[in-house]
């Protein structure tokens, strides 16, 4: 059985964002990159699927800049995926180029039996790649999973959907499925671990190999760092006195009484 998982680099959260000069990208010259936390659960469902599946593997792919690219890729092979695919792309690419590369990859590798990703990237938030992937490649797919199990008739997952419900959707062998918190407790990189995966085997392929173009359907114009809060205002004095304070600030400052 041949599991794969499209992962992707994301900016710490820790790390202060900057508008790149031309107001429309972000300023990567700082950043530390980590790998998607949701991503982190699909790779930690491939290699739990893997492991209680004799003979199956777990290639996991990435597309980005091939500086940087096989870092999150490094990450995964320490967790216990067997190979990676880095996928060589310009710093900015949409969704659809995304999705486009990611299928050309799994295509190229002689497709899937299972395709795991994060619900979304927390970068862009687009939530839209995994959905892509399985359209490109014909297959079904179920997003926003929190609970996964594989039988030989297919696979069936739990999903949360509005109003704190849950939805339990059955597939067919191929299929997609995006990881969301809940579904496992990603592993750690141990060093033995991070060692292997410095031996495992790392394939680098770029947009011309796969035949995608660097055209896309969108197009961002613009990029704005969210207003400055207003500092916090404490208010001191009794209870009643808070109160009035309380009061008249909701009245006469956020005027929303």
């Amino acid at each position: 059985m041949k599991i794969f998982v499209c992962v992707k680099q994301v900016p710490d959260t820790e790390t202060k964002i900057k508008i790149g000069p031309d107001g429309a990208s972000i300023d990567t010259a700082t950043i530390k990159w980590v790998m998607n936390p949701y991503d982190e659960f699909a790779v930690e469902e491939a290699v739990k699927t893997k492991e209680a599946n004799a003979g199956a593997q777990v290639f996991v792919v990435t597309a980005g800049p091939k500086k940087r690219a096989g870092e999150v890729l490094r990450t995964a092979l320490a967790m216990g995926a067997d190979e990676g695919i880095a996928i060589d792309t310009p710093e900015f690419i949409d969704p659809l180029v995304t999705a486009q590369a990611l299928a050309a990859a799994i295509k190229a590798e002689g497709g899937a039996d299972l395709i795991f990703t994060g619900k979304l990237a927390i970068d862009d938030n687009a939530s839209s790649v995994g959905q892509m992937v399985a359209e490109i490649l014909g297959v079904p797919h179920t997003s926003v999973v929190s609970k996964f199990s594989l039988s030989p008739e297919g696979v069936t997952v739990e999903r949360d959907i509005e109003g704190g419900a849950k939805e339990i959707v059955k597939m067919q062998k191929p299929a997609l499925v995006t990881a969301n918190k809940g579904l496992n407790m990603p592993r750690y990189a141990s060093l033995p671990g991070i060692m292997k995966a410095k031996k495992k085997i790392l394939k680098e392929l770029d947009l011309a190999q796969l035949g995608v173009s660097t055209q896309g359907k969108t197009k961002t114009l613009k990029i704005e760092l969210p207003a400055e809060k207003p500092a916090v205002k404490m208010l001191t004095g009794d209870v009643s006195a808070q109160a009035t304070q309380l009061v008249s600030s909701l009245r006469d400052e956020a005027k929303v009484l």
